[in-house]
């Protein structure tokens, strides 16, 4: 039944820009979006290229009222929002929520800085929907919806960025990406998160072989991400944040790594369901 449904669609599942070519269909090129249904609610978790695609489908299904979360607000977690088509329909309510930029910007703030010139040729007085701006602690747990619990935590990325755990009807879902580890250690925040949730969504943008050339980008590797996962007793483990270079064969290869160390890992791909 709908009114029971857990779900979550992958609009976008790139890190760092967007991509096209065929060495790119099976997984996709959008950078990161993801859409979580609760019964009839839609939350969509930040707004990379895929959130275009996601807001043509809210339309397209009559949606009045979304919730739209933001990790951070790095270039590849933003860029969709001036194409979010919900904003300029009158009859849209859109929730927006931050918490990475505490203390130092509100959402609106942020929100109005993008979409303005010279980054953008309009400022946001061109939206028409309601738009409602939502500012957060990190460790601040969220209820935007009734049943829905949406716990909040900061992520080692720099400039910060927000890590959600998206707990519905006994069912979680665990959102950490943009986050880079410490080799040797396993982070309690990352273990906290993912306690025997039904699905993580982890940043696999690197292999441990890379880790030490990109030291300090902010990024984490499906070696790791399934050791915590399998520390944690998580059902299954999503491979999220692809790097922009990554091909489909090297994704596939990559995939099939991970499964040998966690079987029921997946390397994410664009336009992906997953019912919890």
């Amino acid at each position: 039944m709908t009114t029971e449904l857990f779900q979550v669609k992958f609009w976008g599942v790139r890190g760092s820009i967007p991509v096209s070519g065929p060495e790119f269909d099976r997984y996709g090129g959008n950078t990161s979006c993801i859409e979580i249904r609760c019964g009839n609610r839609r939350m969509i978790f930040d707004a990379g290229s895929g959130l275009r695609e996601a807001g043509l489908s809210l339309i397209a299904d009559g949606v009045s009222d979304v919730d739209l979360f933001f990790s951070h607000c790095h270039y590849d977690h933003i860029i969709g929002l001036p194409f979010f088509k919900a904003i300029y329909y009158p009859s849209i309510n859109v929730n927006i929520w931050s918490g990475h930029l505490d203390g130092k910007m509100s959402t609106r703030e942020m929100v109005e800085q993008f979409i303005s010139p010279p980054w953008f040729p309009v400022k946001t007085d061109i939206c028409q929907a309601t738009m409602n701006f939502r500012d957060f602690h990190p460790g601040q747990v969220l209820n935007p919806h009734e049943g829905v619990v949406i716990k909040t935590f900061m992520l080692n990325h720099p400039g910060g960025a927000i890590g959600y755990r998206i707990e519905w009807q006994g069912r979680s879902i665990a959102l950490i990406y943009d986050i880079e580890h410490i080799p040797g250690a396993y982070d309690p925040v990352s273990l906290d998160m993912m306690k025997d949730a039904d699905l993580v969504v982890y940043d696999c943008t690197y292999n441990e072989d890379e880790m030490q050339r990109f030291k300090g980008f902010g990024h984490s590797t499906w070696q790791h991400g399934t050791e915590l996962a399998k520390m944690a007793g998580a059902k299954r483990f999503a491979l999220f944040h692809h790097a922009p270079s990554r091909t489909d064969e090297q994704l596939a290869q990559m995939e099939a790594q991970a499964q040998a160390a966690f079987p029921e890992s997946f390397a994410a791909r664009d336009n992906q369901i997953v019912v919890i």
